[in-house]
């Protein structure tokens, strides 16, 4: 199955294996820096590796068991499958006491890892996900139009609209009244065909719900047909890109991911910046792991920042599933926690479950000096 959407993202955060460990394992298949052989290499040290770790680890003989076997059908899957496997990564999920298996197709290469927890180690996937924004890509002039949508590297054809707005006249003869009458013609179908092309935006919007409209048209065209695009497409429409209806799908894939890059790494920085600005005026930001934990825990956290790779063992309640650093009993029941390998990794799964924002921020940034992790926040109490 493909990684394409947070739904799949929030299903897989939903599972709860309890007393019995999930497996979470991550392979970097891309064949770009590596071979064939390479990965097969990896995948073996991998699995050996974490084999002999369980066998050491203080854990009950059923969870045991269950693990050796979710390592087995691991080793077993990428067998039958990594010889023809052209994704560039591999994310599988597994729980055999509990009958659990997900499997996902990855457009990003992953860390190889292997994480035994008490639920599915979903970091990276928010990581890879978050670099993605559905976008809607509108090439247009005066007789065509052409809409695409471009998502996780792909583009598709979404619908083409040919007009029927008269060439301008370029010869002689035309004087006077005649000349402006024609001229007021071809302006006016030239609105009436831009208006058709700006609805048809809206219903695509509607239907698909993407984050980012482009567009592709000269800077004559540019100023005729954005003002009759819809107010929420005004607020998604984020550049424009150098292309024209008769270009390949290629060309207008490799524009959109240009600007595309662009807009993503100046969102990081306006993000970072956003933040650095509401700590230092004590406003609506906390900085830290254990002041982020709180937020989260109190439902404040609007948008969870955190440094891409950074991480910390930390504690959660069994009963409350809320976040602690070091607490070794729960502020709210008085249960006792428990360890947890990555407490990074439950509060990326807590801002999702809760509806929050996660923005994964790539090193270096000025995030590492506030701790590598903090939030913005709804309200504050």
């Amino acid at each position: 199955m493909k990684l394409f959407s947070r739904e799949q993202i929030e299903n897989l955060a939903k599972f709860k294996s309890n007393s019995i460990l999930t497996t979470s394992f991550y392979l970097n298949t891309s064949k770009n820096r590596q071979t064939k052989k390479e990965i097969d290499l990896s995948l073996k040290n991998l699995i050996n590796t974490n084999k002999a770790l369980v066998e050491k680890m203080e854990l009950s003989k059923e969870n045991k068991e269950s693990l050796a076997q979710d390592l087995e059908k691991i080793q077993k899957f990428c067998a039958r499958n990594l010889n023809g496997y052209t994704h560039v990564g591999l994310a599988i999920f597994s729980c055999a006491k509990k009958n659990f298996w997900q499997e996902f197709n990855l457009v990003d290469s992953p860390k190889n890892t292997i994480i035994f927890d008490q639920n599915p180690y979903v970091r990276p996937l928010s990581a890879f996900l978050g670099e993605y924004h559905r976008t809607c890509t509108l090439i247009i002039d005066r007789k065509e139009a052409k809409w695409y949508d471009i998502y996780m590297g792909e583009i598709t054809l979404l619908e083409h609209l040919k007009g029927d707005v008269p060439s301008k006249v370029r010869e002689g003869g035309w004087e006077g009244y005649e000349s402006k009458r024609i001229e007021r013609h071809i302006a006016s179908r030239l609105h009436a065909f831009f208006s058709d092309a700006a609805k048809l935006t809206f219903d695509l919007y509607n239907k698909n719900k993407f984050d980012w409209l482009f567009l592709g048209c000269s800077d004559e065209h540019a100023s005729e047909f954005e003002p009759l695009l819809h107010p929420y497409l005004k607020k998604r429409l984020k550049g424009r890109i150098k292309a024209k209806p008769g270009d390949s799908p290629d060309r207008v894939l490799k524009e959109s991911l240009n600007l595309k890059q662009q807009l993503k790494k100046q969102e990081k920085i306006e993000i970072v910046r956003r933040f650095i600005s509401e700590l230092e005026k004590g406003g609506l930001a906390a900085s830290g792991l254990k002041n982020t934990l709180r937020k989260l825990n109190t439902g404040e956290a609007q948008t969870l920042l955190v440094t891409r790779h950074f991480s910390k063992p930390g504690r959660i309640c069994p009963r409350c599933n809320l976040l602690y650093l070091d607490e070794l009993r729960c502020v709210s029941c008085q249960r006792k926690t428990e360890k947890v390998v990555d407490i990074i990794d439950e509060a990326v799964e807590a801002a999702i479950e809760k509806g929050s924002r996660v923005e994964h921020i790539n090193p270096p940034s000025d995030l590492r000096k506030f701790g590598n992790i903090g939030v913005l926040l709804r309200y504050k109490t």
